[in-house]
């Protein structure tokens, strides 16, 4: 299984150290070449506004929302969920604009509000998940096709909708590789 890590900013070592941890080959995403023959793509987090510049730059904008489209497995974390959204309040921002979300940026606050917590995702397990939180958007809202895997106070903080997976949190910036292991397991 051949993972692609859009390797324009933001932790994409950690992320390659658990997918090849989990088994799967994985190469970095700079430009649509790097595309081809991948099974599933991370975008990992990083600043919105310039991830967004970086693949209109780099013309990745346009082929991974195609690859997204028909049916690539990708998977968002913090940054990647603001760009897999449809909708980001409040910014017109470049986006792939895949899933049926409204997603608020920055909402926990300035870098200073970041924080972890151990929260239950029960599509994991039992045990709880250890969630990073650095400067994190959350999902306001999502039409009834998105399947939510963890609230916090009403809002969407793990979510899925066909393909597409987004998670507000790093979990790359854990030891706990279940949501990796739960991201392969939807490509198969």
């Amino acid at each position: 299984m051949k993972i692609g890590i859009l390797a324009l900013q933001g932790a994409v070592r950690e992320h390659r150290n658990i997918l090849t941890r989990l088994g799967a080959e994985t190469v970095d995403v700079l430009y649509a070449t790097d595309l081809v023959g991948i099974d599933g793509l991370v975008l990992p987090g990083g600043e919105s506004t310039t991830t967004g510049k970086l693949l209109e730059r780099n013309n990745l904008l346009a082929p991974i929302a195609e690859l997204g489209r028909a049916g690539l497995p990708i998977f968002g974390t913090c940054t990647g969920m603001i760009l897999l959204s449809k909708h980001i309040i409040g910014s017109d921002q470049q986006r792939l604009g895949l899933m049926d979300t409204y997603v608020e940026r920055n909402a926990f606050g300035r870098q200073l509000a970041s924080f972890e917590a151990e929260m239950p995702i029960p599509v994991l397990g039992e045990k709880p998940f250890p969630c990073v939180f650095i400067r994190a958007p959350y999902i306001e809202k999502a039409d009834a096709n998105v399947t939510p895997h963890l609230y916090a106070d009403n809002k969407i903080l793990f979510a899925e909708q066909g393909n597409l997976l987004a998670a507000a949190f790093h979990p790359e910036l854990t030891d706990d590789a279940r949501v990796h292991r739960y991201f392969l397991q939807k490509i198969g």
